[in-house]
């Protein structure tokens, strides 16, 4: 087998990548895998053998990609047919795709009759770990939906960076002298807030007030 010399590969490299919505590649990667395929040390004869199976993976990676695509638009469009679409996307960064994974492991939200009950169904509740004079790390009870606590952690990355009121929280949770929090524990109560914004614009059917979620402005309840 003759290998390509590099500008032919760094060439078909870049005819890639439109298949993989990217527009310029990691050239510290495509470095690497050039050393490696063009390497002599090794049985050169299995070489084509493994650059077929990569082929194969690659193929099977593109269509995991193309259903998991179509399972996210359907699962935007039953948002859409709920009329929630506008409701949950007002929480800034939180993306329908996001919301939608969230809600099929809710259900409907107007079954939880708080938005604490929600936040303990996921399990990110706050677990006491104390007993007599010892005081433990607290966690969360954990003892709620997995698939729930994973969508919600999911949603909190996208949403951290676009969500001024959940950065600031995040912020303060982990710079905070008093009882100051990981990161991790940060994003889970981050997760937790989450939750609560979603079961009240859902419940109450407004529109996501920053306002309120970051406590400056008082939750007006119904008369």
């Amino acid at each position: 087998m003759t290998w390509p010399g590099w500008d032919r590969f760094t060439a078909a490299v870049r005819a890639e990548l439109p298949r993989w919505d990217a527009t310029r590649p990691c050239l510290r990667i495509v470095r690497a895998v050039y050393a490696a395929a063009a390497d002599p040390a090794g049985v050169l004869a299995q070489r084509p053998g493994a650059l077929e199976r990569a082929g194969l993976a690659i193929d099977d990676w593109h269509d995991t990609r193309a259903r998991l695509a179509q399972s996210e638009a359907r699962m935007v469009a039953v948002l859409v047919d709920l009329g929630l679409s506008e409701l949950v996307t007002s929480i800034a960064g939180l993306t329908p795709v996001g919301a939608a994974a969230i809600l099929a492991e809710t259900g409907d939200p107007n079954r939880f009759l708080t938005p604490r009950s929600l936040v303990k169904h996921a399990g990110l509740c706050p677990r006491d770990n104390a007993s007599g004079g010892y005081q433990g790390k607290t966690s969360i009870s954990g003892r709620g939906r997995p698939g729930l606590r994973v969508a919600t952690w999911r949603a909190v990355w996208a949403a951290l960076p676009n969500n001024p009121v959940m950065a600031a929280k995040f912020t303060h949770l982990t710079t905070r002298d008093d009882n100051r929090l990981a990161r991790q524990q940060a994003r889970t109560a981050c997760a937790a807030a989450l939750l609560r914004w979603l079961h009240v614009v859902i419940t109450r059917r407004v529109s996501w007030d920053p306002a309120i979620a970051a406590g400056s402005t008082p939750l007006r309840t119904a008369a």
